[in-house]
């Protein structure tokens, strides 16, 4: 008696050696979270400043700035390796997220070394910043495979709209 898997192709298997193509809507999330601490600076640098003047203000910046370089990363590594396959793809986001990792690391042990940075800012700033803006971004990213990426926003749907209701009407005419 021949077993199941030998009576059916595992298609899965074949599907993940070959690239995806189409849009890449995770360097446009990527792009809106970066976007989005923007607003959020400001606040981070005043309290930074208040609690640590200047010192707390420079790793205030340096921890925004290196959260937006984490994020940036991470989409970069998902685009690049999708387009050469699912198995890639997978592989990049285990290993980039463990260099990405690393890199953060790496960094924050370094600039401890510098006198004018205090830990503190710097350590809250990465934490709050990375955790605050995956939790605003939430209410922006669509979860569904019809607008992948970020939601669309009203003008965007409202001028969909037209065009659809126009599309059904030529279908339902040609079927009549």
């Amino acid at each position: 008696m021949r077993k199941v898997w030998e009576r059916c192709p595992i298609v899965l298997s074949e599907a993940r050696s070959h690239p995806v193509a189409g849009p890449a809507p995770e360097l446009q999330v990527a792009g809106d979270l970066a976007r989005r601490a923007i607003p959020i600076a400001p606040v981070l640098l005043v309290a930074a400043a208040v609690g640590w003047g200047w010192g707390g203000v420079a790793s205030s910046a340096i921890g925004i700035g290196l959260v937006v370089i984490n994020f940036l990363a991470a989409a970069l590594i998902i685009t690049t390796t999708i387009r050469i396959s699912l198995n890639a793809l997978m592989a990049g986001v285990m290993f980039g997220f463990l260099l990405r990792l690393t890199m953060l690391t790496v960094a924050v042990v370094l600039l401890r070394k510098l006198s004018w940075i205090d830990d503190i800012p710097l350590l809250f700033t990465v934490l709050i910043t990375h955790i605050g803006l995956l939790m605003w971004e939430t209410r922006y990213v669509s979860m569904s495979l019809a607008y992948p990426g970020l939601k669309p926003r009203a003008k965007t749907r409202e001028a969909l709209r037209p065009q659809q209701s126009s599309s059904v009407n030529a279908k339902e005419a040609g079927a009549a």
